[in-house]
């Protein structure tokens, strides 16, 4: 071996003491590999006569014949014709055509235990034919499904606005005909002062909220105006009552929570030793609890940490390509809700709340963001005929202002001399006019500075 490289093994932490050398394209080690399986992989178990239960892997959705599902047969048999039930969702169909694949879809009579293939039912939603569910006959159904099936509920939420009212009938149809293929999406309606009509959406994590921008966009050609992330966020009341909240404006008042719960992830990110103190340090920053650090080999270690998901779902994936030059990676799971001290930070411009500018944030970070708001706020609205205070407040307590001087008229410029009191009496009319404006006055922030504070809040949260 050359000097200076690192056996693939050592790298990935796997025992490759039995692989086996082979090269499709040289025809090298075939023969091998097929013995392999045979000798490694064990045979299904001859369950033909148990009751059937069959576990769904995936679907998707066809124009014409509705949703196909692909399976694998664990315990009995299923013919075509067979009146089934998808367990997770108690949906009853008929098996209208059942094939496997070679590698197309051949269709035949009847599937055994072990054996792999596809089922057509006229099946109209992908949500009753869910990844994971069970399959069993209607007449002689099986007492436990297979285990491991959950179903799937949304992390991350942010706003889907078109920049064109005019595309929110295409943007509803669109996230409809996506829904088709993707169960785990969630969709409603929501109104936005500033960005009007558009859909507050559910995803199960940053990728899949991506995949669905991209996807928007490229294909149905759709111009989107997306908020900053969110998570779900659990509120526990005074009376007991405990509520979901995933946006800022539902949650309830300071007096009628007792406290705010948010969920946790904990993460694992692969690195080389030089970055490892970079890192940890941007871990720290938000808010992550170490748990743990190994050598997987001299010269790559494994960091383990637990995360609030709200510090993961802006920057945190391009933080750390950046602070390891692009050679950490990292893979995270959800571990539960924990309480934290959160508030809600609420924007103010003129004395009106703004309410698509309002943020759940934590209380040490709510000042660094109060300000980093304001001061973009004030560079983006523009200046008005009367002084306009813009606001970061939590309740009634303002954290971070600044104002944006008005338009001013020179009243003095027709006083070439004369008593100080002419132009006092002078300036005094045109202070009281403008008290009088700003009393009456409003602000319209116009929606370039909605999409470049959007784009602030996804950088400073």
């Amino acid at each position: 071996m050359k000097s200076g490289l690192v056996p693939l093994g050592k790298v990935v932490g796997l025992d490759c003491s039995n692989v086996i050398q082979c090269s499709a394209k040289e025809g090298i080690g075939i023969i091998e590999i097929l013995n392999a399986i045979v000798e490694n992989v064990p045979p299904p178990h001859d369950s033909a006569e148990r009751p059937l239960r069959a576990l769904i892997f995936d679907s998707y959705y066809d124009a014409y014949r509705g949703v196909i599902v692909y399976f694998r047969v664990i315990d009995g048999t299923i013919k075509k014709g067979d009146r089934i039930v998808f367990m997770a969702s108690d949906k009853t169909y008929f098996a209208d055509e059942i094939g496997v694949l070679s590698p197309n879809q051949l269709q035949v009579d009847e599937l055994f235990a072990g054996e792999v293939g596809y089922l057509s039912a006229s099946i109209r939603s992908v949500a009753d034919a869910r990844v994971g569910d069970t399959i069993t006959h209607y007449s002689r159904r099986a007492e436990q499904s297979l285990p491991g099936y959950k179903e799937a509920t949304p992390m991350v939420f942010c706003g889907l606005f078109p920049v064109d009212a005019d595309q929110f009938t295409e943007l509803r149809d669109a996230l409809e005909k996506l829904q088709l293929n993707d169960a785990a999406l969630k969709f409603e309606p929501e109104t936005s002062s500033a960005m009007g009509f558009g859909f507050r959406c559910g995803f199960l994590g940053l990728l899949h909220m991506e995949i669905v921008q991209e996807r928007l966009e490229r294909e149905y050609n759709l111009t989107l105006i997306t908020t900053a992330p969110s998570v779900v966020y659990r509120v526990n009341s005074v009376n007991g009552d405990t509520v979901l909240c995933s946006n800022p404006s539902l949650l309830p008042e300071p007096g009628k929570r007792r406290s705010i719960e948010e969920p946790f992830v904990k993460i694992e990110m692969l690195t080389p030793k030089d970055y490892i103190g970079p890192l940890m340090e941007l871990s720290q920053d938000r808010r992550g609890v170490f748990k743990e650090m190994k050598f997987i080999t001299e010269h790559r270690a494994s960091l383990t940490y637990e995360l609030p998901l709200a510090e993961m779902v802006g920057d945190f994936f391009d933080q750390l390509k950046s602070r390891s030059k692009g050679y950490a990676s990292m893979e995270y799971a959800f571990v539960g809700y924990k309480e934290s001290d959160l508030t809600k930070l609420d924007i103010l411009i003129n004395g009106d709340q703004v309410e698509p500018l309002a943020t759940i944030v934590h209380k040490d970070k709510a000042y660094a963001i109060g300000r980093a708001l304001t001061q973009k706020l004030k560079e983006l609205i523009p200046r008005q005929m009367f002084k306009v205070p813009i606001q970061a407040c939590i309740g009634s307590k303002v954290i971070a202002s600044e104002a944006l001087s008005a338009i001013r008229k020179d009243v003095l410029a027709k006083c070439y001399g004369g008593d100080i009191t002419r132009k006092k009496k002078l300036l005094r009319k045109q202070a009281e006019g403008k008290k009088r404006m700003k009393a009456i006055g409003k602000v319209d922030v116009p929606q370039e500075a909605f999409m470049a504070v959007l784009k602030l809040e996804k950088e400073v949260l």
